[in-house]
């Protein structure tokens, strides 16, 4: 049997606007909504979630193409991708296992063709018109912008939780 995948929405921003900040908040108060969260987080930077002198490090460093390391508590697989090929968001998002999911939450990922909420801070220095596209479904902003149809409150985590179940049962998905 083929699942579908979980809805995605981005959490998406530039640099230092508090993009993984209001997510630490949302995760839990989603939670508190029996909304079951996934996250992708893209960074530029590189990363390893291996510990250097851990045996599974040392296994995966040794050629290992995918290392699964898993306890009782929980699993993890990694995946080397020498090639360097463009983030396929779908095909990472595919990777989740949907029947314990219910939403998953993308961090960056700007301008793919997702729902996206952008958030924005004047202070930033940056234009709120280069991040906004058809697929932007509200902006969280500290201060009012004028023509903007969805706006919601970027310190008030809350209120964009709500809008998040709101959006989640609109499609029918929760």
């Amino acid at each position: 049997m083929v699942s579908s995948l979980p809805p995605l929405l981005a959490i998406a921003a530039y640099s230092g606007t508090g993009k993984t900040t209001l997510l630490k908040q949302l995760i839990p108060l989603l939670k508190q909504q029996q909304i079951r969260v996934g996250l992708i987080k893209h960074t530029h930077h590189d990363m390893d979630v291996d510990t250097p002198g851990k045996d599974s490090y040392e296994l995966r460093k040794s050629g290992a193409s995918q290392t699964l390391v898993a306890n009782d508590r929980r699993w993890a697989l990694m995946t080397e991708t020498p090639e360097q090929q463009p983030l396929d968001l779908a095909y990472l998002a595919s990777r989740f296992d949907s029947s314990k999911v219910d939403l998953i939450l993308v961090e960056g990922f700007k301008h793919e063709p997702i729902s996206k909420i952008i958030l924005y801070r004047e202070e930033v220095g940056k234009k709120l018109e280069s991040m906004l596209d058809k697929y932007v479904i509200a902006v969280a902003s500290d201060k009012k912008i004028e023509g903007m149809m969805h706006q919601l409150d970027i310190n008030q985590p809350e209120e964009i939780a709500i809008f998040i179940t709101q959006w989640l049962n609109k499609r029918g998905n929760k």
